[in-house]
C-alpha cells in the first residue's frame, strides 16, 4: 500500500480521516483558491481538491494524496470561510430559515502512476429560523471564523439545524469518508 498523505492543515479533516484507522502523514498545500469567473461552486471545489493534491505531488512521489475542499451555497452563491465575527453573523443571518448546501470537492492523486480521481458530494443543510441574540451566542462560544459559511457541524453548529440531507455527513464536516473509501478500493485498499 502506498502511504497516505492528507493535503491539509485541516484540523477537522485530520480527525475524520483518522477514523478510518489507516497510518497518514498530512503537509499543507500552497495554492491559490480564487474563485475563478465563471467557475460553478461544483467545479469550484473539484478544481481546488485536484490542485491541493497535485501541489504536492512533486515532494511526495510514491503516495496516495489526498486533497479536499468545501464551499456552502446559498441562493447559488458561494459563503466561504467568513474569518471575522461580523461576516459570520451576515452569513449566518441570510441563511436563518433557509436551506444551505454544501458541496465537497474531493480527489485522490496516486502520485506514482498519476492517476487522479475527483468527485464532489453535496450535502444539505436545512437552517432553524435564528434571531441575532442566538447567533450571536453561537458565534462566542464555537467562534467558526475558519469554517465554510459559519458552521462547525461537528460542535454546536448542529445546534442550527432543524434538518440535514444527504448521503455522507462527514463531508459537511468537510472530508466525505464514504466515497474517499471507494477512491482507496479503487487503487486496492480495502477498509477495514
Amino acid at each position: 500500500m502506498l502511504p497516505l498523505l492528507l493535503a491539509s492543515s485541516s484540523p477537522y479533516r485530520r480527525e475524520l480521516l483518522a477514523r478510518l484507522r489507516v497510518p497518514f502523514v498530512c503537509s499543507s498545500p500552497e495554492i491559490d483558491e480564487s474563485h475563478r469567473a465563471g467557475e460553478s461552486p461544483i467545479e469550484l471545489v473539484q478544481r481546488l481538491a485536484e490542485e491541493k493534491a497535485r501541489a504536492l505531488a512533486a515532494h511526495y512521489p510514491d503516495h496516495l494524496i489526498i486533497g479536499s475542499d468545501q464551499v456552502a451555497v446559498l441562493d447559488g452563491n458561494i459563503l466561504g470561510k467568513p474569518h471575522t465575527f461580523q461576516r459570520a453573523l451576515e452569513q449566518l443571518t441570510a441563511a436563518s430559515g433557509r436551506s444551505v448546501t454544501f458541496l465537497t470537492g474531493l480527489a485522490l492523486l496516486n502520485s506514482a502512476t498519476g492517476r487522479c480521481q475527483i468527485d464532489y458530494v453535496p450535502f444539505t443543510v436545512h437552517m432553524r429560523t435564528l434571531d441575532t441574540p442566538r447567533i450571536e451566542r453561537y458565534l462566542h462560544a464555537e467562534q467558526p471564523f475558519d469554517c465554510a459559511g459559519s458552521f462547525k457541524a461537528e460542535g454546536l453548529g448542529v445546534s442550527l439545524f432543524r434538518a440535514t440531507e444527504g448521503s455522507d455527513a462527514t463531508s459537511l464536516i468537510g472530508l466525505p469518508l464514504i466515497r474517499l473509501v471507494d477512491m482507496l478500493s479503487n487503487e486496492g485498499i480495502t477498509l477495514p
